[in-house]
């Protein structure tokens, strides 16, 4: 069995941070991506030497200071509760420099990473930079917010994604997958999707399978999880009565987001 979903970490805090989650290239299957989240009480720091990799700095929760040793960026962050469903503030830093995140409040930081050759210039990205936009129809509907996307030309790899599910909904559906670097049909990106719920109590159920059945795990997601997707279709189905909010991570080889929907389902998308 593929190990795909990760638990919150409960461990203890060290000076008022606490890693909640730490996926890296060598505890899990992926070898582009890299994801954390940091929880912080007031005044708390965390602070990171990036190598030869890129981190987009998402306030996910809370109001936080984000520095890159040249640049201070002061009361990150817009909201209390990702179902405020309000965009937020990032921070956008290339390798071979270190930064520093402290809390101003208690707050939940999300660090997305992936491999990065070429220094760009650190970039804030405002929460009214965030593109939105709702996608799908019927019991597809979902709220996007874009933090990085392939459109945005200060960034070497990552893309970074928030994205909201109605109750009774369901999210990247049809299936499709983005696995194949067979451009301009298909690109090569792998995935991590960070959950939550809303009751917390909820959960969702998300599906990560290929053509050949070799990966194929149906997964019970809970409020704070993290989802691995190195290669598949990758669908989330979403209760009745309970929202879903997730943030994604992609990075791979080439900085295009190109989808496959899975054949077999593709019909979906025109009914009218």
């Amino acid at each position: 069995m593929a190990n795909l979903i990760r638990k919150p970490q409960t461990g203890c805090s060290n000076e008022g941070v606490t890693i909640v989650h730490n996926v890296t290239e060598e505890n899990s299957p992926l070898k582009y991506v890299e994801f954390k989240v940091v929880d912080l009480k007031p005044g708390a720091k965390y602070a990171e030497t990036l190598p030869k990799k890129e981190v987009c700095v998402v306030a996910l929760t809370g109001k936080i200071n984000v520095s890159d040793g040249e640049q201070t960026f002061e009361n990150l962050g817009t909201r209390e509760s990702v179902f405020e469903k309000k965009p937020t503030d990032s921070v956008y830093i290339s390798n071979d420099r270190t930064f520093e995140v402290v809390a101003v409040s208690d707050a939940r930081v999300v660090l997305c990473y992936s491999l990065s050759e070429k220094q760009l210039p650190t970039r804030l990205i405002k929460a009214e930079d965030n593109g939105i936009e709702q996608r799908g129809k019927y019991n597809n509907k979902r709220l996007v917010h874009n933090i990085l996307t392939d459109q945005d030309d200060f960034a070497n790899n990552l893309l970074v994604v928030e994205v909201y599910t109605e109750s009774g909904n369901w999210s990247s559906y049809p299936p499709h997958k983005h696995d194949q670097d067979n451009l301009p049909h298909e690109s090569f990106l792998e995935e991590t999707y960070y959950h939550e719920m809303n009751p917390r109590q909820g959960f969702v159920f998300q599906r990560v399978y290929t053509d050949d059945r070799v990966l194929d795990e149906t997964m019970t997601v809970e409020n704070g999880d993290v989802v691995l997707v190195p290669a598949g279709y990758h669908p989330v189905a979403v209760p009745d009565g309970y929202e879903s909010y997730y943030l994604n991570v992609m990075a791979g080889p080439t900085r295009i987001w190109k989808f496959h929907n899975e054949p077999a389902h593709e019909w979906i998308l025109d009914r009218k």
